[in-house]
């Protein structure tokens, strides 16, 4: 079993001018990508098998990311069911003279665990050992219900 800290990933991506939109800004789509790459890693490590996704709940996009700005994508699993885990995503721009992070997209990714045949396969428990793994929980959860 792994515990919440354990699938914590964070990915850094450069926008480039390819990753833009009219407005030399990130596209969405690209920061949902990455989002979801990063997401699927975090459950993976949770359950140790490959991860698909299964849902995607609502996307809130609050700021845009320049080009030449990163893209920080955090992760964690914060949930399991019998067969699903579930991911809180977060996104930031950072800009990369400063390290100043903003807060730029929040999700909640379900994923579902899959043998190698492409049926779904059980995934353990998830732990809660440290403060650290309990802070991760309740903003997750927090987040979910709409009190962030």
């Amino acid at each position: 079993m792994a515990t919440v800290e354990e699938t914590y990933i964070e990915n850094r991506n450069r926008v480039q001018p390819n990753h833009a939109n009219n407005y030399e800004t990130v596209h969405g789509g690209n920061v949902m990508k990455w989002m979801d790459e990063v997401g699927a890693m975090s459950a993976m490590r949770h359950a140790g098998e490959t991860c698909v996704t299964a849902s995607i709940d609502h996307m809130d996009f609050m700021r845009p990311v320049p080009v030449g700005d990163i893209v920080v994508i955090k992760a964690y699993v914060y949930d399991v069911g019998r067969t699903s885990v579930k991911v809180r995503l977060q996104a930031f721009g950072e800009n990369p003279r400063s390290g100043e992070l903003k807060q730029t997209t929040e999700s909640y990714f379900v994923f579902v665990a899959v043998d190698q045949d492409g049926h779904p396969t059980e995934v353990p428990d998830l732990d809660v050992e440290t403060e650290r793994d309990e802070k991760l929980l309740e903003a997750a959860l927090e987040g979910e219900n709409g009190d962030d």
